[in-house]
């Protein structure tokens, strides 16, 4: 040991020499190491004194080592330095220096640093590259440290380490570091770093383990008062730890959470320390919303081991912080979630404490109400979306819900005002602008309905309605969740019609999982409450003597099916859900989802009510099942054919055949009786019709399970009905379609093989075909008799006998209409069947009162059918385009008479039914067709509402197939419907062109929108823009030509449902094509601007290139980008919302202002009032850029300057005329060409101006305060404009300038009276939009 120890004080003392502390060998450090622990250090301080050396000598190589050598080099100098200070009796104050303290701190850091940069062949994330790229600018910097590059291969123990900081935790009770406090600080965030940087050096889970103890103990040395005053010390460790606390899930956030939440039993000064470190959290944490969240619940569990009065304070900090920045209040609302659903008692049920603890939680309710109508779309996603969950939560304790009753008013009947307060809320919040606000608001009035047990506000269940058809798929999904819950709780009539109008018609969505959800909720709130009803329901019913009103048994029917279940019925079958309903139960019955219940629970339906009617002794004819329970059964029974009993049809078969030919032709206006009466035989009439239409139907789904001998007794009187032709003309479609249905499945089953069935089938056909022609031929032959006698007959017959005629006439046009009805429908059941007979009829009918071809050998009618017996003509052509279907021959021959009687005919229903036959016909026959579209269209111009909406409808439908292009005028005939008088037309064209041609031909606005411009106003007044399709006239019709206002609001609403449909990119190409195709055009004389309605087209396109839907502004992308954090990818929509305002910018310098300035001289010399518009538009263009004139106008200071003096002329007229209404007592109108009130603009100096002039006389008129109020309020405007322009640069008074005077710029050049044709030519040469042209 001796040599060992004189080895090591030699290496001392030749380095003592040394002007450049040298670091000690490691053969030095390892040597000393030995010494120390062998404890002989007394022996080293002994030699010291022989070679002049002081103890201190040594720390000063050592500290060098620590610095400048390698790692495992300084990982073994610091070793040996805590080795000192711990040796027995060490001189720890002569050793224990700040600097060379300050380099063991190094070393630490270096050594976990060091190990855990990757090697060539380590998987490194993109995180430690970046860092370590890092580290070599910084080695590039200091060329001290080359050690660490040559020390990246290089493996330390990771006990060594772990050495390291046991030493250190010992030696922590030796040193006293409150003299040294930069020392302090420099060792709490070096052991504040080593639960990140060491992670790949302990290399296992124990050693690691092992490390974050040593941490946590030597930060409680730390803390101790010989080391400072403990709430400073414990301060700047919290600071430390934060960077921990706040980053993504690990073990060293763990670490960190749990030795700050133990600090909560820590002396006074400590615990001061953590109760603030929440707030210092709150403006740490960052703004994206994943790291966001992370810091909510790092400082959710620092707050949970505070006191209560710490926590309450904490709760009044997050609701002065709502009142904030936007990041603030955006924390505030996270924040308030957490705080109320963590934390005991939020609203004080539960304990008699103070009033703050019984307040605080209310608190946090009135700042989430308020941040529900914040600015930022975000926060009021994020604060409705915590209101419903606080609602969810505080609804399920009794006391708790009593409480937040009466916080939103829905406790007491009297408070009004704070109920209407959320309900309206509510309502704007379901109709905002953002997807994410919207669908955050469907959740909470689903909460709200299920905590408030249903009473729900109609305008917001209407808006939940309209929320099923939004674009989004989430939102429609909580559109169905938030319904479909209020359905749930709440069985009123409103819920259900509005469920059943919005929910069924999903199950043809797009998306799949849409359809499931239509699916299940239709199972489980339609099928499953019916068969629930039903089977609690006795069929039994006790009798009840005397007679009952209608009214009164449906009353009792209520009570024996609660809920709603009979309405629910009877909104199933309405003619706009049923379509919806069938294509429900049709997925259902496929996935065989049905279940035998719903068919015994409508059975048993039906029976209740019949036993119930005839308790009350009420005659059975006049029996009614309940409306929808025949549907839904028809709808049912084709899956659950086995499950429907066949005495039960039977029955009711034989009473509902039994009882309708009785009123086959009695009608309530032959049988006067009082008016309840009439209604009621009305009603019975048409119930019994669709009664017996859905029972035929339900025996045609069941056929294929009945015994052989009931199926042919009842085809025998299927064929009966039919061939008597007597049903009553209410329903005769629906009727015969079933009867013939029914018979064709019967004779399937009695028939033996599929050949057999299909001679059956003709064999009946050809039968009942015969007997039809020759009814329809004798109602021909006989209305030709008819007007041939009347006319032989001068004076007119008795009235008697002329009503007796009447009377056989109606009953035989009544036969003869459901004769060719029914032959229509035979050609759809058996397309097959001979019709050589029927053919000719047809035509005689269709072309009968024409001047066209005559067929040979016919009875033509000397008179047109369509006036004597319009129904019967009607049902011709529709026979006839059945025929047309089945036959192609035929449709090649008679669709141009179908187009023909279209343009010709006054009757609305026939024009309806050749519309539908058209489309079917554009279909079946595409290439006929497609040349009679545009003449289709022109019925979008019908007088008739149904035939304008049948015809968008179809036509919607065959362009969504492809049967029908986007072409020629058909888009521009589309627009009309935007503006239509029909409201549910303007709702159906609003989401054709919002939602589905912005996604199936999104180019389709931008390339039609300038031609929709002249269209609209009819200008021919263009050499480039002849109208070369169609007529003048027809032109004008599909025109919203003039000038009033009227006209104009509908054209512009027009132009803004094209522009909403348009990218950015497009938007911007449409501005250029506005200014090189109209406002050029009109600058070069190429557009006639004397003529009206080129005047029109002038003044549209400035109000389009004016309006704020085609602008970019460069703030856009900005200011949404907190709004589109919450669903992500906000850096994409930010740079290209950058890009596109470079390319406005470029554009604006290019082509808009020289045309402008252009067009105003032509416009100046021929004095058009056109001037006022484009000045208007120009100043709103500039405004939006306002900063970047000097750049737009750099190749001429002069128009800049003459551009500047024109805009604050203008503003100055404008304002002067503005305050003489004002002052003359008339109001302006408010119009988008008024500018602000400019009397807020004026200041001190201008009012004194304004009373001098008006003192100059002692009575002044109107005139002339108008006049000095005018002046006054021009001169304030004057300057405004200036400023704004100038950046703050004030200017001297109006009366002041000769030449306006702009901010002086170098390269300034002044030409006077020179006209600046060549700038616009030389703009037009440029190509800068030639990509518009190829789209």
């Amino acid at each position: 040991m001796e040599e060992t120890v004189s080895r090591v004080i030699s290496d001392i003392e030749d380095l003592r020499g040394n002007p450049e502390q040298a670091p000690l060998s490691e053969q030095t450090l390892t040597d000393l190491q030995i010494l120390l622990n062998n404890s002989l250090s007394d022996s080293l301080y002994d030699e010291l004194p022989s070679k002049n050396l002081s103890p201190s000598a040594l720390i000063a190589p050592i500290a060098s080592a620590m610095d400048s050598s390698p790692s495992h080099h300084s990982l073994l100098a610091s070793d040996v330095f805590l080795s000192l200070l711990l040796a027995p009796n060490a001189p720890v104050f002569t050793l224990f220096t700040p600097i060379s303290f300050i380099s063991f701190l190094r070393s630490l850091r270096r050594s976990c640093k060091a190990h855990s940069s990757p090697g060539p062949g380590q998987d490194a994330s993109q995180n430690r590259k970046r860092k370590r790229a890092g580290a070599g600018r910084s080695r590039a910097k200091n060329p001290q440290n080359d050690y660490d590059s040559t020390d990246t291969s290089s493996q330390h123990d990771p006990k060594v380490l772990l050495r390291v900081l046991e030493k250190l935790v010992r030696v922590m009770d030796l040193i006293h570091l409150d003299r040294f406090p930069e020392t302090l600080r420099s060792l709490i965030q070096t052991v504040a770093e080593i639960p990140v940087t060491a992670l790949d050096v302990c290399g296992n889970t124990a050693h690691y383990s092992k490390l974050l103890n040593l941490c946590s103990r030597l930060l409680r040395e730390i803390l101790k008062p010989e080391h400072g005053e403990p709430s400073n010390t414990a301060a700047e460790v919290l600071k430390s730890l934060s960077s921990l606390v706040l980053m993504a899930k690990s073990q060293a956030r763990t670490f960190a959470l749990g030795f700050v939440t133990s600090l909560v039993d820590q002396c006074d000064g400590v615990k001061k320390a953590l109760v603030n470190f929440p707030r210092y959290l709150v403006k740490k944490a960052p703004e994206k919303a994943e790291p966001r969240a992370l810091a909510v619940d790092s400082i959710m569990e620092v707050v949970r081991v505070l006191g209560v009065e710490d926590q309450i304070a904490f709760v009044k900090y997050v609701v002065q912080m709502a009142q904030g920045k936007a990041n603030l209040r955006l924390l505030a609302v996270d924040l308030i979630l957490n705080l109320v659903t963590s934390l005991k008692d939020p609203l004080g049920v539960e304990s008699e404490a103070s009033e703050a603890s019984e307040a605080w939680g209310m608190w946090c309710l009135e700042v989430l109400v308020k941040r529900c109508s914040d600015v930022s779309g975000a926060i009021r996603a994020r604060a409705l979306s915590s209101l419903a969950q606080l609602v969810g939560l505080l609804s399920r304790g009794e006391r708790t819900s009593m409480v937040l009753k009466e916080f939103m008013g829905f406790g007491k009947v009297g408070d009004v005002n704070v109920e209407g307060t959320m309900n309206d809320m509510l309502r704007r919040r379901c109709m905002d602008d953002k997807a994410a606000v919207r669908k955050a608001a469907l959740l909470l009035v689903t909460n709200l309905t299920s905590f408030l047990g249903g009473a729900i506000d109609e305008v917001v269940l209407k808006t939940m309605g309209m929320a099923c058809s939004d674009p989004l798929i989430s939102m429609r999904k909580a559109a169905i969740g938030a319904l479909s819950e209020a359905f749930r709780t709440f069985s009123s009539e409103t819920v259900i019609t509005e469920w059943l109008h919005s929910v069924p018609r999903l199950i043809t969505d797009n998306e799949s999982s849409i359809q499931e959800e239509c699916e299940n909720m239709f199972q489980e709130l339609v099928l499953n409450r019916v068969c629930r009803a039903a089977s609690a329901t006795s069929s039994c019913i006790v009798p009840s003597n005397g007679k009952m009103k209608r009214k009164s048994i449906g009353n009792e029917m209520e009570k024996l099916f609660p809920n709603g279940t009979l309405y629910l019925l009877r909104e199933v079958c309405h003619g706009e859900v049923s379509p919806w309903v069938k294509k429900v139960c049709t997925n259902l019955g496929k996935k065989k989802r049905m279940n035998e219940k719903i068919v015994t629970a409508l059975q048993n339906i039906i029976k209740v009510s019949e036993s119930l009617w005839l308790s009350h002794s009420m005659p059975i004819e006049k029996w009614t099942a309940p409306p929808g329970a025949w549907f839904l059964l028809s709808e049912v029974s084709t899956f659950l054919s086995k499950a429907v009993d066949w005495e039960f049809l039977r029955h009711h078969w034989q009473l509902l055949d039994k009882h309708e030919v009785e009123c086959e032709f009695k009608s309530p206006i032959l049988h006067k009786n009082a008016s309840e009466e009439e209604e009621s035989t009305e009603y019975n009439t048409v119930a019994w019709a669709s009664d017996r239409v859905f029972l035929l139907q339900t025996i045609s789904n069941v056929s294929v399970e009945l015994p052989p001998e009931p199926a042919a007794e009842l085809a025998h009187n299927l064929l009966k009905r039919v061939e008597a032709f007597n049903m009553h003309s209410t329903e005769t479609g629906l009727k015969v379609d079933a009867h013939l249905k029914a018979l064709k499945t019967l004779c399937k089953r009695k028939a033996s093989n599929l050949e057999e069935a299909e001679s059956l089938v003709l064999k009946w056909i050809n039968q009942v075909l015969s007997m039809a022609s020759g009814i329809i031929e004798k109602f021909i032959s006989d209305n030709s008799d008819k007007k041939a006698e009347s006319s032989l007959f001068t004076p007119p017959r008795s009235g008697t006998r002329k009503g007796s005629k009447s009377v056989a006439m109606s009953k035989s046009l009544s036969k003869a209409v459901t004769a060719i009805y029914t032959v229509g429908s035979l050609v759809i059941v058996c397309p097959s069947a001979d019709m050589s007979n029927v053919v000719p009829l047809l035509h005689t009918i269709i072309t009968s009162g024409s001047s066209g071809p005559k067929l040979n050998n016919l009875p033509g009618p000397s008179t047109s059918l369509q006036r004597e017996a319009p129904s019967f003509y009607i049902q011709g052509w529709l026979a006839m385009g059945k025929l047309c279907l089945a036959d192609g021959k035929l449709a090649k021959n008679y669709i141009p008479l179908f187009v023909q009687e279209l343009e010709k005919t006054e009757s609305a229903a026939l024009r309806n039914n050749i519309v539908v036959m058209m489309a079917d016909f554009c279909v079946r026959y595409t290439a006929l067709v497609d040349c009679y579209i545009t003449k289709i269209t022109r019925c979008l111009l019908d007088p008739c509402e149904l035939v304008r909406r049948q015809t968008f409808i179809l036509l919607s439908r065959l362009l969504q197939r492809d049967y029908v292009k986007w072409r020629g005028v058909l888009f521009l005939r589309f627009l009309l419907s935007l503006v239509d008088e029909s409201e549910k037309i303007r709702q159906l064209a609003d989401f054709l062109f919002g939602n589905i041609l912005k996604v199936k031909s999104p180019l389709l606005a931008y390339n039609s929108f300038v031609e929709a411009v002249f269209v609209l106003n009819d200008c021919h007044a263009h050499n480039g823009h002849r109208e070369s399709h169609g007529s003048r006239k027809e032109s004008q019709s599909f025109s919203i030509r003039g000038t009033d206002e009227e006209s104009r609001n509908k054209r512009m609403h027009i132009y803004v449902s094209l522009l909403k449909q348009m990218a950015p990119e497009h938007l911007l190409a449409t501005f250029a094509k506005l200014c090189a195709e109209i406002l050029a055009a009109a600058s070069d004389g190429m557009l006639n601007i004397e003529d009206v309605t080129a005047q029109s087209v002038l003044q549209d396109a400035f109000q389009i290139l004016g309006c704020k839907e085609i602008r970019i502004p460069s703030t856009r992308a900005s200011s949404e980008s907190a709004d589109i954090e919450e669903e992500g990818g906000e850096n994409g929509s930010a740079a290209r919302g950058k890009a596109i305002t470079q390319v406005v910018k470029k554009g604006l310098i290019q082509n808009t202002v020289p045309i402008f300035i252009e067009l105003k001289r032509l416009l100046a010399t021929k004095n058009s009032p056109l001037i006022g518009s484009l000045m208007e538009c120009l100043r709103v263009i500039l405004k939006d850029y306002k900063n970047e004139i000097d750049d737009i106008l750099v190749a001429d200071k002069q128009l800049q300057k003459e551009l500047i003096y024109d805009i604050q002329k203008y503003e100055a007229a404008k304002a002067k005329a503005a305050v003489a209404e004002a002052v003359v007592g008339t109001k302006p109108k408010s119009g988008s060409n008024h500018s602000p009130d400019v009397s807020k603009n004026l200041t001190k100096t201008q009012v004194q101006a304004v009373r001098q002039s008006m003192s100059s006389n002692e009575l002044p008129s109107d005139s002339r305060v108008a006049s000095a109020m005018a002046d006054a309020a021009a001169a304030a405007t004057a300057r405004s404009v200036l400023r704004e322009i100038n950046k703050g640069t004030g200017t001297p008074p109006l009366g002041s300038f000769s030449v306006p005077k702009v901010k002086s710029c170098t390269g300034m050049f002044n030409s006077k009276n020179v006209k600046r044709m060549d700038v616009i030519k030389s703009v037009r040469k440029r190509q800068s939009f030639d990509s518009d042209e190829e789209n």
